[in-house]
């Protein structure tokens, strides 16, 4: 019999009508005077539904209705909040700053996850985190982007631990009918779905919607009635299952994606890639120009990387995923066929070494390919990430290796506390979320009474104490504990104490139990009754990582260990409300990452702005924002050969700085009872921080540097159906067959081996460019400070040389010039290398010529 299936919808009164449109747009997330009224609503209900607005007004009892109904008050928050939403909608603003004319074309973003808010189990990390944060910031600027991911029917895992401490995951199901995202309906008012051939066989796939302010997220969804089992749970869990479940969710969310963008009239001119899990949708972005507009792969490749952007947030190869031969001949053979095309063809595309026959398809390296608009996520993740991939680019200097970088921020409004938003808006003025990476405005963090910013910090900790006994209460609970231990807990954390906070994804390398090293004389710091310190942990093991687990483990037993009960906690199910309660009252974020594996690292950031200060391992972000006055650097940025050593040391570094800097600052009280020098690191760390590490800057720079030159080439390569792609794609051929003829014949000075300061020396420099004309390259003279090695150059500088003429025969004279601005032994040599007006970058052709 089959089953036949209606939605039932919450029955809300007329008057409560905008309580479901404010629930159904996240833009109430960062807004917390919207989330704390739909907490008043019902606080245990809101507790109990996981702060999610749309599952507790599914719940609320009729007779709570009625009195909401009758309060007048909570009707005009109600009226206010649903004014707010239609103004900030309505207004919506065309991206215009700092440029001639407004962009007139759409941006598509893709993630394998976006953490938006803890209402959407959709994320598992960091990288989701900043997707999500993108996303805000984006609406905020009025950006034309739209956004696709996967819709996952059970997420990520929910956290619980053994009594022995291990960690054990559930995957409970989401109700996606009371949470923020809704059907997407065709013109019959139907749920809107398409198929997706995959593997000889159709997948029917299933379109949803979330809004995040002006944005539309679309989410991609494979649990539909008419496929088989397999195909349904494609989209079940987020990083679940083996390799083949992944790269049909890849296959799903590239290939799938780009497709429904289309179906829904969508045609983006820039494709952001966030992370290799999305590649294929450059692929898919390929076949619908060879299609629509007859031109060949090759064609259709420079028109599409021409336009797309990739983002790395990996600095290790064990985080990239690979698909052996085999399973992309299954899952891509038909695709491929279909255009004339060969697997082996998408493998060459996916491997560093095209010649190596069985290597795995690499999706780091297909986007790489795929994307001539590359970075990283921090100055130092982007260096990582040139030595990673300096195989693609054999002759191109490391530095000189076209990988970007656009350091993380983080969307401030969604992570400061109520009492700190009301504090800068009376001290720094509206300007703080308008304009979040205005220094004028964060330079007036300095104006606050101290009184007030540590009146309302020492509020912000007193509250965590409570989150943190009332979590942990439920979670002892949960494992059947006692009276007797569920009365301990009540006694656990001291609101007064230097409370120190570490949550992140227990990953090996970010060293979770360095800290606990000695724990002898860990003990001694903690447990000093003049200046007590506690720590607060948190955060979850991939269900595969079994060292992750163990990490996990170890700081559950010493929490549980005599002398730490009282000053060391680890709360379970580590997500977006645990990290906001976290980084809203803690005095110090702590970071043990091995350097250089952290790519940036955003949760410190999220601190700072509640006025935490924060002490790490100088890696990814903090090696670009510690200043010596905004928080403490553990170490100075040494990389070991040893890890071991490296953890001796280091945990040394971090006992060293507790016992002589943070604990007696921290203490450290003048006549008023306030830590007047610990208050002020306060201010610098704000005003130094919230200036640069937010989202808005960061899309202000994806825009500068990536999005604006790429919708530029997108424009005029697709200009008279691709002729100038076509020109390009020719131009490419006809270079890389005649660049083995380029020469540098020979380099004369202007001055001998020896020259003074400040002067400056002219060097000339003949090359035979092989057929090509001297506008097709670009002659640089790469000069600086030279190393203790002979052939290592400090401090690389690069100036163009200017052609000067060309003889008969095609030698072409180029002339440039050095400024000798340093004492010492100085260097230069002369790069050339090919030249398009149309490309993203000279040097991503991968041809150049030393002399």
């Amino acid at each position: 019999m089959r089953m036949r299936r209606l939605i039932v919808q919450p029955n809300l009164p007329p008057e409560l009508q905008g309580l479901r449109k404010l629930a159904m747009n996240l833009w109430f997330s960062w807004h917390p005077d919207v989330t704390r009224m739909f907490q008043a609503l019902d606080p245990d209900l809101w507790e109990q539904t996981g702060c999610n607005p749309a599952l507790m007004l599914a719940e609320l009892s009729p007779e709570r209705k009625e009195e909401i109904v009758s309060d007048a008050v909570i009707l005009e928050q109600i009226r206010d909040a649903e004014r707010a939403l239609d103004d900030y909608i309505s207004s919506t603003k065309v991206y215009s700053f700092k440029l001639d004319r407004p962009i007139d074309y759409r941006i598509a973003y893709f993630s394998m996850e976006f953490g938006l808010n803890e209402c959407l189990p959709m994320y598992s990390g960091g990288l989701g985190v900043l997707a999500g944060d993108h996303l805000k910031s984006a609406s905020n600027l009025g950006l034309p982007l739209v956004a696709v991911g996967l819709l996952y029917q059970k997420g990520y895992f929910k956290q619980y631990l053994n009594i022995d401490g291990w960690q054990q995951e559930s995957y409970p199901d989401n109700d996606f009918y009371n949470m923020a995202v809704t059907p997407v309906l065709d013109s019959a008012g139907t749920h809107f779905s398409f198929d997706l051939p995959m593997a000889e066989r159709i997948v029917k796939v299933l379109l949803w919607k979330v809004d995040v302010g002006r944005i539309r997220l679309y989410l991609l969804d494979t649990n539909h009635p008419s496929n088989s089992p397999a195909d349904r749970a494609i989209t079940a869990e987020l990083y679940g299952g083996d390799g083949e479940t992944r790269i049909r969710q890849e296959f799903v969310l590239g290939i799938g994606g780009a497709r429904a963008l289309h179906l829904l009239g969508l045609w983006p001119f820039v494709y952001h890639l966030n992370e290799g899990h999305a590649a294929f949708a450059a692929l898919e972005r390929i076949r619908q120009t060879m299609t629509t507009n007859r031109v060949p792969f090759e064609v259709a490749l420079e028109a599409a990387a021409a336009s797309t952007v990739f983002t790395s947030h990996t600095p290790v190869a064990a985080g990239i995923d690979l698909f052996p031969p085999d399973l992309v001949e299954r899952y891509f053979k038909g695709y491929m066929g279909a255009l004339g095309l060969s697997v082996a063809d998408l493998m060459a595309l996916g491997r560093e070494n095209p010649f190596d026959q069985g290597s795995p398809l690499s999706m780091a390296v297909l986007a790489l390919r795929v994307s001539r608009g590359v970075n990283g996520v921090s100055k130092l993740h982007s260096r990582v990430a040139k030595r990673m991939w300096s195989k693609l680019w054999p002759d191109v200097d490391k530095e000189d290796i076209p990988i970007g970088y656009v350091t993380n921020g983080v969307h401030i409004p969604s992570y400061v506390s109520k009492e700190m938003a009301d504090l800068f808006e009376r001290y720094l003025g509206e300007g703080w979320i308008e304009e979040p990476d205005n220094e004028k405005v964060w330079s007036r963090v300095h104006n606050i009474p101290r009184d007030e910013l540590w009146r309302i910090h020492e509020s912000r900790r007193e509250r965590l104490v409570i989150f943190c006994r009332d979590r942990l209460s439920a979670q002892s609970k949960a494992r059947g504990a006692s009276p007797a231990d569920l009365r301990r807990i009540r006694d656990v954390l001291n609101p007064d104490a230097l409370t120190i906070g570490f949550a992140r994804r227990f990953a090996p390398y970010k060293r979770a139990g360095l800290l606990f090293s000695d724990p002898d004389r860990l003990y001694r710091i903690i447990s000093d009754k003049n200046r007590p310190v506690q720590f607060v942990f948190s955060g979850k093991a991939h269900p595969r990582d079994g060292q992750g687990k163990e990490l996990i483990k170890m700081v559950v037993h010493q929490a549980r260990s005599e002398g730490f009960r009282r000053n060391l906690v680890f709360l379970e199910d580590y997500d977006l409300h645990v990290a906001r309660n976290l980084v809203q009252g803690v005095d110090v974020w702590l970071n043990t990452p091995r350097r250089p594996n952290e790519a940036c690292g955003t949760s410190g950031m999220k601190a700072a702005a509640n006025g935490a200060l924060n002490m790490s391992i100088l890696d990814g972000w903090w090696v670009e924002a510690y200043d010596g006055a905004n928080g403490w650097a553990i170490g100075s940025g040494e990389e070991y050969d040893d890890p071991l050593y490296q953890d001796q040391v280091e945990a040394r570094l971090i006992y060293e700085l507790l016992e002589n800097e943070v604990v007696p600052l921290f203490f450290e009280r003048g006549p008023d009872g306030l830590p007047h020098g610990w208050i002020e690191m306060m201010k610098n760390s704000m005003a130094s921080i919230c200036v640069r590490f937010n989202s808005h800057r960061m899309i202000e720079e994806y825009m500068d540097d990536y999005y604006i030159p790429a919708g530029t080439a997108h424009q005029a390569l697709g200009e008279n159906r691709y002729a100038r792609a076509r020109e390009l794609s020719e131009w490419r051929k006809r270079v890389r067959s005649l660049w083995k003829d380029v020469q540098v014949l020979d380099v004369t000075e202007s001055r001998g081996d020896r020259i003074s300061l400040g002067e400056y020396l002219t060097v000339r420099a003949s090359i035979r460019l092989g057929g090509l004309g001297e506008h097709e390259v670009l002659a640089d003279l790469c000069h600086g400070r030279m190393g203790p090695d002979s052939d290592q150059m400090i401090d690389k500088s690069v100036t163009a040389m200017v052609s000067v003429g060309k003889s008969d025969d095609g030698v072409a004279r180029f002339e440039g010039t050095i400024h000798c601005d340093d004492t010492g032994v100085y260097g230069y040599k002369i790069r050339v290398v090919p030249f398009h007006p149309f490309l993203f970058d000279p040097l991503s052709v991968n041809l150049v010529t030393w002399g």
